[in-house]
């Protein structure tokens, strides 16, 4: 038996030579120039706080095999297994309007959005939606929905 749970995030590897985060190089150009006088957001540090390097996929893998749970537990299981409570709400909505049938947690992967129902319970937004009913959109990358390939081809 584990003494500590595993988190629910992966570490990607950021040293790799060409991995590119974000283009923080045209801030750095700006910094210094007569505008940024003005601006004490362009005056602030380069580094604001961005956490490179970390995947989610754990995480949405874990809220998935959980619906139909008290929201409650879930929650307090995630946040135990995590450096921070933002991840959970891309998959998660906290009102109606923020529904969605489903996110793209990547370049070419989606998963189901949740919500909290009124009884405090997990459940799917838009349970008919699978790897069959949704399309690629370009012939060149493999596209997933919940870890499951697309069945559809790209321009069928």
């Amino acid at each position: 038996m584990r003494g500590t749970p595993r988190p629910l995030y992966r570490k990607v590897n950021t040293r790799t030579r060409g991995v590119k985060h974000g283009s923080g190089q045209k801030f750095s150009w700006d910094r210094h120039t007569k505008k940024a006088l003005n601006n004490p957001s362009l005056q602030a540090s380069m580094h604001g706080g961005q956490q490179h390097g970390r995947d989610y996929t754990p995480l949405f893998r874990f809220l998935l095999s959980r619906v139909g749970q008290r929201w409650d537990d879930v929650f307090r299981e995630a946040c135990a297994r995590l450096d921070g409570t933002a991840p959970i709400f891309w998959m998660v909505a906290t009102c109606e309007a923020d529904r969605c049938a489903y996110f793209r947690a990547d370049e070419n992967s989606y998963f189901s959005g949740l919500f909290v129902d009124e009884d405090g319970i997990l459940s799917l937004v838009a349970p008919e939606i699978n790897e069959d009913s949704l399309k690629p959109t370009c012939a060149c990358c493999t596209h997933s929905f919940n870890g499951k390939v697309f069945t559809q081809r790209f321009g069928a």
